[in-house]
């Protein structure tokens, strides 16, 4: 028979429970407020004494509450922190079981996907995918097989608020960890994210395919296209982030993609030298054309034929063998230097304006350029007259 004392706990139980049951939206709010307030980092042998060993009774009416309203909005961040409560508790394994058998993983992934919902509660949806995913591997693979990843990915790419950003870079940082079976689909959930429009989410998804990569082992073809892309941006702590990515994917196998990519960054596009080369050639073209148009190895390689000179004092820089690689495949000279010729190259440079002022006395035209025809020679005339006049 039970005593007194434990009649007396089941009575006020069923109490709470009748409350509970019969209560409408504003006192099912106090009753939770009242709930999180009190046993917020309880253990589960805590919880259980609290609510006279019944404490799953509870738990079953908030997550069948949840079910039932979370598209409504109504309660719900007060919903999740109380279930929380019970999911996070040590010693939790029964109650995590009894929520994930009523589909709570499918129901926290929908929510993430609702616009209706206000930010903090998808936030608090985040927080109990992250006590579900480390609960251990069986719970990572859960919430992949529910199409998780894709889910949690377009909520980063589309949350508006930083921490909420951070709390999902958290999520997909374990998801990667001890889960071999979908490890690779979070990898490509990560690569998928970095052409989104939000910096934030760039951002967060760089750091964590920095840790991702050792996991993995591999890198995916689409890596080296996206993370170069990414380079384009304004924003700083993004650049710096797939820089950081790129100096570590240099040891794997994509390191001749990376470099070939990262140099054909620095060639002007065709629709840019085509102007600026066009203004070289013009009537009156202004000095400073001339060595925009030199941006790129190409463009250099032409303004050294164009002007000996130029190409006298570039040949002294480089050295014969590197000045000759130069004219015969500009293209692919980064692609064949050695570290010698790379320290010659940064060591080196050429003051082309420097270099004509001291020697267009004595020279003559012909001497110093060669025979060129009028807008050529219209270009050198207008660059000695501008050299003279700031003399």
């Amino acid at each position: 028979m039970t005593s007194i004392k434990e009649q007396a706990a089941i009575s006020r139980l069923l109490s709470f429970l009748q409350e509970w049951d019969n209560a409408g939206k504003v006192a099912r709010s106090h009753i939770l407020d009242k709930f999180i307030e009190t046993n917020q980092g309880k253990t589960a042998p805590e919880l259980e004494q609290e609510f006279s060993q019944g404490a799953s009774l509870f738990l079953v009416r908030l997550t069948t509450s949840l079910r039932i309203t979370y598209m409504t909005d109504s309660c719900l961040e007060k919903l999740l922190r109380s279930i929380g409560i019970f999911l996070s508790a040590v010693s939790s394994n029964r109650y995590l079981i009894e929520f994930l058998e009523v589909g709570g993983v499918l129901t926290l992934l929908e929510i993430l996907g609702l616009e209706k919902i206000k930010e903090e509660a998808k936030k608090e949806s985040v927080k109990l995918l992250q006590v579900i995913a480390n609960s251990g591997r069986t719970y990572k693979e859960l919430i992949c097989e529910s199409y998780g990843v894709r889910s949690i990915a377009e909520f980063l790419a589309k949350s508006k608020s930083e921490e909420t950003q951070e709390e999902v870079q958290v999520l997909l940082d374990s998801l990667v960890h001890g889960n071999p079976k979908y490890q690779n689909q979070v990898y490509k959930g990560l690569i998928a994210l970095l052409p989104c429009e939000s910096p934030k989410a760039q951002q967060l998804s760089l750091q964590t395919l920095r840790t991702a990569q050792p996991i993995i082992g591999t890198t995916h073809p689409s890596i080296v296209d996206c993370v170069l892309k990414v380079l384009g941006t304004m924003h700083l702590e993004v650049q710096y982030e797939a820089i950081e990515l790129i100096k570590d994917l240099v040891g794997y196998d994509v390191r001749q993609a990376l470099l070939k990519g990262l140099v054909a960054l620095l060639i002007p596009s065709v629709k840019e030298t085509s102007k600026l080369q066009a203004k070289i050639l013009s009537a009156h073209p202004q000095p400073a054309d001339v060595f925009a148009a030199g941006r790129g190895r190409q463009g250099h390689r032409c303004f050294v034929q164009m002007f000996p000179l130029v190409a006298e004092h570039v040949r002294k820089c480089m050295g014969e063998e590197l000045y000759q690689l130069f004219l015969s495949n500009a293209e692919d000279l980064y692609m064949k230097i050695d570290s010698i010729q790379a320290d010659i190259l940064a060591a080196n440079t050429v003051n082309v304006t420097k270099a004509l002022c001291l020697h267009g006395s004595s020279y003559s035209m012909n001497t110093l350029y060669g025979s060129r025809d009028s807008a050529q020679m219209a270009y050198l005339t207008h660059f000695e007259e501008d050299v003279e006049s700031k003399e």
